[in-house]
């Protein structure tokens, strides 16, 4: 029987080792966090998970103990005729639960006797994701961030995602948050991952980056969506050099207009979302607001937008929380966008390789 434990810290360090991560929490504990390309493996669904629970509970923990085993056991089984049948003898696996504890034991040692190179991570999610954390925070200090500044409409996703393509390392916080940031900012039919997800996706997108090259990131502030940009990477970026995308209205304008082509699609929830800016803009405003939804006028609608909401506040939030924005060079993007997108990005890749 081959069945190694492994520290959190090691296990997150070796993950490109390993045949397969499997995590064997319940779905709904999976869906919350997990390590970057876990499988769900469950020994106990979370309907029986609350079984086992109530049983413990209410009658004993004996009780429990047999019922969940007599589960575990089919749901283990289930699992290797379906999914572990083609591993070779030398397949090396790697298996966490919550703690470390009963799940992932029952499922290692399983493997284990089969024959397969079982490795089990000590203290489970729970050491996982203290580790992630503190890892986190030190690869915040280790890299260069250059940061990609602009009003809303000036096209910063579009370059990151350029800048990407030429080759240089990018941190798409909007992209890992499933939000564009704003009041509007809401992908259709996409939820926001949890805080400790997003946190986890930022983390294994630093760990693949080389700190010797500078990293681009777009200007946020604190919060994106209902998600929280960890405290040391926000710091850093407040403290990176800037540059400064310089855009003409129209410009942005049609930028906005394509990249929530969706939202305009459905006037109902641009209503909804407007709504919320009542308290802030007044009653008067968003009637104007959305007596332009109900015409179909998109761009008028924009440009007020931008006019009243968006634009007012920029300069004077950039300049006090991010100390390289009074430095920052200016990049021009004009005629079509997504030219001068690739023509700034072959100016900065060849500085990021």
């Amino acid at each position: 029987m081959s069945l190694r434990p492994l520290s959190a810290d090691e296990a997150l360090t070796r993950l490109a080792e390993f045949g397969a991560v499997l995590d064997v929490r319940s779905p709904g504990e999976f869906a919350l966090d997990r390590v970057p390309g876990a499988l769900n493996w469950p020994v106990l669904d979370d309907a029986e998970r609350a079984h086992v629970g109530t049983i413990y509970k209410q009658i004993g923990a004996f009780e429990a103990r047999k019922i969940g085993a007599a589960l575990v056991a089919r749901n283990i089984a289930r699992h290797i005729e379906r999914d572990a049948q083609n591993w070779p003898k030398d397949f090396a696996p790697l298996v966490y639960c919550w703690r470390g504890g009963n799940r992932s034991g029952a499922m290692a040692h399983v493997l284990a006797q089969i024959g397969f190179r079982v490795h089990l991570v000590q203290g489970g999610y729970k050491a996982l994701r203290a580790a992630v954390v503190r890892q986190l925070d030190a690869l915040a200090g280790q890299f260069q961030f250059e940061v990609i500044c602009g009003p809303t409409g000036s096209g910063k996703s579009r370059l990151l995602q350029t800048l990407q393509r030429h080759g240089a390392q990018v941190l798409d916080l909007e992209a890992l948050a499933a939000h564009r940031g704003s009041v509007l900012g809401a992908l259709p039919g996409e939820n926001q991952p949890s805080q400790k997800q997003f946190e986890t996706r930022i983390w294994a997108v630093l760990r693949g980056c080389a700190p010797e090259r500078p990293v681009f990131v777009e200007c946020e502030s604190k919060k994106i969506g209902k998600l929280q940009i960890p405290a040391a990477l926000l710091d850093r970026m407040h403290a990176s050099p800037c540059l400064r995308l310089e855009v003409d209205l129209p410009i942005r304008v049609q930028i906005l207009l394509e990249d929530y082509a969706a939202l305009t699609r459905d006037p109902q929830e641009i209503l909804k979302r407007l709504d919320t800016l009542t308290e802030l803009r007044g009653k008067q405003t968003i009637a104007r607001w959305r007596e332009l939804v109900a015409a179909g006028d998109f761009p008028t609608l924009v440009q007020e937008l931008l006019a009243q909401h968006y634009d007012p506040s920029y300069s004077g939030s950039m300049a006090r929380n991010y100390q390289g924005f009074a430095r920052s060079s200016a990049w021009p993007v004009a005629g079509s966008a997504q030219q001068a997108f690739d023509a700034v990005a072959r100016q900065l890749a060849p500085q990021a390789a």
